[in-house]
């Protein structure tokens, strides 16, 4: 068949890679330019954590003895709490329980060089997709420098447009859709945690550093030139917010001390990158007819807090190729399935993004969160495969997200009946104690 991608992101190039594995033609339309040896000049999330969901998805089309070479190991969290002193929390009971921080760019270009060699697959960048024809289905289409119109047909469009997707507004208009867009009252703003002079890495560089503060928040993912780039997250408005900074330098002086001697640059980064909005999406249907079908974050968008975003659009590639082959010459059935598979879990993953939100701007900080971490590590260690702590299942493994979930909640129960049990066992021996004593 022939399939049209709006879109080249890592879902977009990803998925073109498995329909030409399929024998599929394939057409990538991205507004944006060839962003191959060039820098991300649009002030987006510029770091990704590559986990075990995006890794088996990369590993499904045979390249990640290329990504590897671009990654740089986080091996746990390196909280800063108030007085400068940091704490480390690995992320899981094994050492290869780690997740693998890309540059978003580097990522993408390889995707691309891989689709790009195949004669099924050709990419038009500087052209956006305006306009849909569901029934076609065709979308009109506009060449960014020359303002040029034209419509395009295939057998199938694909929406990998991102959180604010054209295909799927218009893929919904006139139909009983479900659209549950929030978007968040936090904003974020990229910064950057420059090597030292020596060209060293200022701090520890193979973990994901967290400056949590309540009403704000700092995560830095480190680079493979010992930089590491920082991600400030505040909220829009308010008291200490983004539209109230006036000075940068005198703000970290007074929230983020620590930090700030890391950042030399950041008034002038301060001042010249923008604000980004966090958008969570839910919605329904992502298919029609056997001619459209939504993938990533143009279905299923997460706030970035459970670094799972990316992961999960990766992994929608490998499921949806899964269900092409299972319904050979049948889009609709095909279609149907991958979302049958997927909405789901990505529901929950959306409610997981929410309460990592919460964990990462106030608990990281808890000895008593520390304390349950290191509890479900304990427990993880001695009943290895029998007990799996719910990050370790998001992260480390890749089980359906609603299916962990329910396993943790599980966990959970049986933690709450030994603690009761416990105290109760406690409580009774210390009655006994008391009546012998009495006669």
């Amino acid at each position: 068949m022939r399939f049209l991608i709006a879109g080249a992101g890592p879902a977009g190039t990803l998925l073109a890679c498995y329909l030409a594995g399929r024998g599929h033609q394939v057409a990538v339309y991205e507004r944006r330019p060839d962003p191959r040896g060039k820098a991300d000049a649009e002030g987006r999330s510029i770091n990704l954590g590559l986990s075990a969901r995006g890794v088996r998805a990369l590993g499904g089309i045979g390249l990640m003895d290329r990504v590897w070479p671009l990654t740089v190991p986080m091996r746990g969290r390196a909280v800063h709490v108030p007085g400068g002193q940091t704490t480390f929390h690995p992320y899981g009971a094994r050492d290869d329980e780690i997740l693998h921080s890309v540059l978003r760019r580097d990522l993408v270009s390889l995707l691309i060089d891989h689709a790009d060699a195949r004669p099924e697959v050709s990419f038009h960048f500087g052209h956006r997709v305006v306009e849909l024809d569901r029934e076609a289905p065709a979308v009109q289409v506009v060449e960014e420098e020359s303002g040029e119109s034209s419509r395009v047909t295939a057998d199938v469009i694909v929406g990998a447009d991102g959180a604010f997707s054209a295909i799927r507004t218009q893929l919904h208009r006139g139909l009983r859709a479900d659209l549950h867009q929030e978007v968040l009252d936090w904003g974020y703003k990229e910064l950057t945690i420059p090597a030292a002079d020596d060209g060293s890495a200022r701090v520890r560089l193979e973990a994901l550093h967290v400056w949590p503060g309540g009403d704000g928040l700092i995560v830095a993912h480190p680079n493979m030139d010992n930089s590491l780039t920082a991600t400030l997250f505040l909220p829009h408005e308010g008291p200490g917010g983004f539209a109230e900074i006036t000075d940068p330098e005198a703000f970290f002086a007074e929230r983020f001390p620590d930090a700030l001697p890391l950042m030399p640059d950041l008034a002038k980064e301060y001042a010249g990158n923008p604000v980004g909005h966090l958008v969570s999406i839910r919605t329904a249907p992502w298919h029609h007819r056997g001619g459209v079908v939504l993938v990533g974050d143009a279905c299923h968008a997460v706030y970035p807090f459970y670094g799972q975003g990316m992961n999960s659009a990766l992994e929608d590639c490998l499921v949806l190729d899964r269900c092409l082959g299972e319904h050979p010459g049948d889009p609709e059935r095909a279609f149907a399935a991958f979302e049958q598979a997927r909405r789901p879990h990505t529901d929950v993953l959306d409610e997981l993004s929410r309460q990592n939100f919460v964990e990462l701007r106030d608990r990281v900080r808890s000895p008593f969160h520390h304390l349950r971490r290191q509890a479900d590590l304990l427990l993880a260690r001695t009943f290895p495969g029998r007990w799996v702590p719910l990050y370790t299942m998001i992260s480390h493994t890749t089980m359906p997200y609603a299916d962990a979930l329910a396993k943790a909640r599980r966990q959970d129960a049986i933690l709450r009946w030994a603690a009761v049990t416990a105290a109760g066992a406690t409580a009774l021996a210390a009655m006994r104690k008391i009546v012998r004593k009495g006669h």
